[in-house]
């Protein structure tokens, strides 16, 4: 190898199961050794790292880069070896052997993880906050960042404001005269009216809204509010006021929506959220066809509280949503008032039960619905959410 041409990093690296000195000592020494028994020179110029263990300085100003950019506390390195180092390497193993041998990746990536921590960083390859992905021969590193993770609840305080942005139908987004050249079909969202927020603050390059279900356009979501998660895509500032985010929305979004309970997450609460049946609570205000007997009216309530329900798609969603049958329970229907035809509900149900065509029966879709026990047509004039149960 010393004929070949090989760096002092690289002859150690073939002994570092061998003593305790730094691997760079040890071929320092056997090169020395090595000199003195012949009376010669070898050269340094190293076939096997191409000179990469002579120009650590050069990964360690990237890594410096990261540190003056990003706001992390923890990191994980990496090391691509997909050129003539690792066919070298290979070569070399095959030829001298390896039993006491590191390989170039474990001696690179060890090298510079020493360097990063000189830093105040802490190495934490299992939750790193950053990644960077060296890339010796070439001379690059990619980086990649975990994503922030913001969970709180959402209250909305009006109706007509979808809870994600909603593309315009008719042009799919590009803009069009039907949505005035916006590509959507409301002019606002919660998504769009919080987002923005934790964005700016994170400085990060997009924020992804993660719902815990979703309420109807035209109903508001009150009492406790809605469970959500922010997550926030290649965030360079991780320490954020969270206190100062909740007090600025509130502020500028008075009288729509309130969010409260913020608090980071890791990304395990996503899918939490996304499979969490939460028991929910309606109020409901509807208008009967008719006027009916109160003690009819009674009794349909208790006949349907307690009991599963069984729910086609509704109309409404079949153009977005899978046609099959839901069944889904009703804990418990309380009557609120009784003003002649117009009536108010409590329901307490599961999770996916969609109250309206309870109350309608979507034409024959859901069943048993209120309007088939009473006989009578059934409107929704107005539904809100009243509690969502349960949280993280």
């Amino acid at each position: 190898m010393l004929e070949d041409g090989i760096c002092d990093s690289c002859l150690g690296r073939f002994f570092s199961k061998l003593g305790n000195e730094k691997l760079k000592e040890k071929g320092f020494w056997i090169r020395k050794a090595k000199e003195a028994l012949e009376n010669r020179k070898f050269t340094e110029e190293c076939l096997l790292c191409g000179g990469v263990f002579n120009r650590m300085e050069t990964y360690e100003e990237m890594a410096k880069e990261v540190i003056k950019n990003y706001e992390f506390e923890t990191f994980a390195v990496g090391c691509r070896v997909d050129g003539l180092i690792g066919a070298m390497e290979e070569l070399v193993f095959e030829t001298h052997g390896s039993e006491w041998a590191e390989t170039f990746k474990s001696h690179f990536n060890r090298e510079i993880i020493a360097k990063i921590e000189k830093f105040g960083k802490r190495f934490d390859p299992a939750n790193p906050d950053v990644l960077l992905i060296f890339d010796p021969e070439r001379e690059k590193m990619d980086l990649q960042v975990r994503p922030l993770y913001v969970y709180g609840r959402y209250r909305k305080l009006v109706r007509g404001i979808p809870q994600t942005k909603w593309p315009c139908r008719e042009c799919r987004g590009k803009g069009c005269e039907r949505c005035n050249f916006s590509g959507k079909m409301y002019s606002e969202s919660v998504e769009e009216l919080i987002t923005p927020f934790f964005l700016q603050e994170a400085k990060g390059i997009e924020a992804k809204f993660h719902g815990s279900g979703r309420e109807d356009i035209d109903a508001r979501m009150l009492g406790n509010g809605r469970p959500f998660v922010v997550e926030i895509r290649n965030p360079r500032k991780r320490h954020l006021e969270l206190k100062s985010i909740e007090r600025e929305i509130n502020t500028q979004n008075h009288g729509k929506i309130e969010v409260l309970d913020l608090k980071f997450v890791s990304k395990s609460a996503v899918e939490i959220l996304k499979s969490a049946a939460f028991v929910k609570v309606y109020g409901v205000k509807i208008r009967l066809e008719k006027k009916v007997n109160p003690e009819a009216l009674h009794d349909a309530v208790k006949d349907l509280s307690g009991i599963v329900i069984s729910q086609r798609t509704p109309k409404r969603v079949s153009h977005r949503r899978a046609d099959k049958i839901r069944k889904r329970k009703v804990y418990q229907i309380d009557i609120k008032s009784i003003d002649d035809c117009e009536v108010e509900l409590v329901i307490v149900s599961e999770s996916g039960l969609y109250i309206k065509e309870l109350m309608t029966g979507d034409e024959g879709r859901t069943r048993p619905s209120l309007a088939e026990k009473l006989g009578v047509e059934i409107s929704v004039e107005e539904l809100d959410v009243l509690e969502v149960k349960g949280g993280i």
